[in-house]
């Protein structure tokens, strides 16, 4: 809540005293995130303002004192300098406040979270002179008088909004929407919500700031909320207390927090794909009976009817009659071929999900360690040497330009399929192995298709059926009834000078005709 419009509201009124009547002496950058500004007058001490405004940190600090360095300086608003500070006033409901001195000129503090902002304006000017940060593009045009805003925060509006107070108090930001959601369930009455809103608005107003750990991470709140630190009634030696906490622990926090999260998801994303992994294996044991069905059809090919769609018959593995599907456009025994092709590349299928089981088995118990070890980590040094060492974020980015493309999962292969002529050409000449396997639909327009190749095997002829059927859905020929499609390693596919995006030369190629299936 350090960027919360109460609690800066309460920062301008306590910034008031000690900057009004005294001069800017200067304002320099020593960061491109960071800008300093010195008050002084003779015969006051000199008030310093530190504003942080980095992307994943944003904070007014107010040290005793602060040097400033030989080199690597810039002097800031020039025009401000030696001139007199005589007021400060804050935006009404919003996150922003503005120093006003003597000559009508207003220096803009816009806090804004990671669009944070310093700016200048000239006197009598709409737009601003000067910005701290020029890569906040709509600052550069930011009229400061739009700021402020007016909110209807009576009981009637309450009740025209059916209760609903984040439309009614924007103001209030996520950890006060957080503190009523746990005091304001759907049914209470719009009578007692309003009660429990004005007793909130009462404790933003008291005074007290409370530095304290919530959900794991230390929060400066007008609430006294989570596990308490610290206490205190000045705005400035809270903030202070904040900032400098962060300073030194709570890039630790943050650093840490990131990783377990990514940790976390990934050992999410494992658990799943284990419980699917284990899914599929009980349905091919349950289903996996057609080596069975190949071996009694070849038992009883002299009953096969020409043209016949099934045949009841004894099953002498069960004892009982079993009912046997066929394809009446081909002959018996290449009917039974086809039960005995699914039946190996089941077990294929099996062989290859108890090797990924097994893998992701291992990954998941790594994991797991690391996230009990890195939760008992100190220090920002420890946790980088950590992550260095155990090459935690590569392994959590490795796998990031694959959600590029479309994939799927096909008997332990991977295939990727690209989404657009550019999409095509960033697979194929960027994320392709020459070893794996290309497919497009032959002669028109269509999706790049790569089967990832798994070293020492050899892809299976279903593998590459299925990476056939997709090509030519993704292709001009979705609704042919057939759809040749071109087959390739991709070290035979390349791309000339001057060919238009998604456009190669194929060198060598093979040709399967298949269905489009999505």
């Amino acid at each position: 809540m350090h960027l919360n419009y109460f609690f800066l509201r309460k920062l301008a009124a306590a910034l008031k005293p000690r900057v009004e009547g005294t001069v800017l002496l200067e304002a320099f950058s020593q960061d491109k995130d960071e800008i300093v500004l010195k008050f002084g007058r003779e015969g006051r001490e000199v008030f310093v303002i530190r504003a942080l405004l980095k992307t994943d940190f944003t904070c007014l600090y107010f040290p005793e004192r602060f040097e400033r360095a030989r080199a690597n300086s810039v002097d800031l608003f020039k025009e401000l300098q030696l001139q007199e500070v005589k007021n400060v006033q804050m935006h009404e409901n919003e996150r922003a406040f503005v120093l006003l001195f003597e000559r009508g000129e207003k220096l803009l503090f816009k806090m804004f979270g990671n669009r944070s902002n310093l700016l200048y304006y000239a006197p009598d000017a709409t737009i601003p002179a000067a910005v701290f940060n020029r890569r906040l593009k709509p600052d550069l045009y930011l009229e400061e008088d739009t700021l402020s805003r007016t909110l209807d925060m009576s009981f009637e509006r309450f009740v025209e909004l059916e209760g609903d107070y984040r439309k009614q108090f924007p103001t209030f930001g996520k950890l006060v929407y957080q503190y009523l959601s746990e005091r304001i369930s759907p049914d209470t009455a719009l009578d007692e919500r309003w009660a429990v809103i004005q007793d909130v608005m009462n404790r933003l107003e008291e005074g007290r700031y409370f530095i304290t750990l919530f959900e794991g991470v230390t929060t400066l709140s007008l609430l006294e909320i989570g596990e308490v630190q610290q206490v205190f009634t000045d705005p400035i030696e809270a903030v202070n207390a904040y900032c400098l906490h962060f300073l030194r622990v709570g890039h630790l926090q943050k650093e840490k927090s990131d990783v377990i999260r990514n940790l976390r998801k990934r050992i999410s994303q494992t658990e799943n794909y284990l419980a699917a992994a284990y899914e599929k294996l009980a349905e091919i044991s349950d289903t996996g009976k057609n080596e069975q069905l190949g071996n009694l059809l070849m038992a009883n090919l002299h009953r096969v009817e020409p043209r016949a769609e099934f045949i009841d018959v004894e099953n002498f593995y069960t004892g009982g009659m079993t009912r046997i599907r066929l394809k009446p456009d081909i002959s018996p025994a290449k009917n039974a071929e086809i039960y005995f092709r699914k039946a190996r590349n089941e077990k294929l299928e099996v062989a290859h999900l108890q090797q990924n089981i097994e893998g992701k088995e291992a990954d998941l118990a790594r994991w797991q360690e690391w996230l009990t070890a890195i939760e008992g980590i100190a220090t920002v040094k420890e946790l980088r040497a950590f992550v260095r060492q155990h090459q935690v974020t590569q392994q959590f980015s490795a796998d990031a330009p694959e959600i590029k493309f479309r994939k799927e999962q096909f008997m332990g292969y991977e295939i990727f399929i690209g989404k657009s002529a550019r999409n095509n050409d960033e697979l194929t000449l960027k994320y392709a192995g020459k070893e794996d396997l290309w497919l497009h639909a032959k002669d028109v327009a269509g999706s790049h298709v790569i089967i990832r190749n798994i070293p020492g095997r050899k892809i299976p002829p279903m593998v590459i059926e299925r990476a056939a059927e997709l090509a030519a859905w993704h292709s001009k020929r979705r609704n042919d009834s057939l759809c040749p499609v071109s087959v390739t390693p991709k070290k035979f596919v390349r791309k000339a000078k001057g060919l238009p995006a998604g456009a190669v030369i194929v060198e060598k190629e093979s040709v399967v005709m298949v269905v489009p299936k999505p």
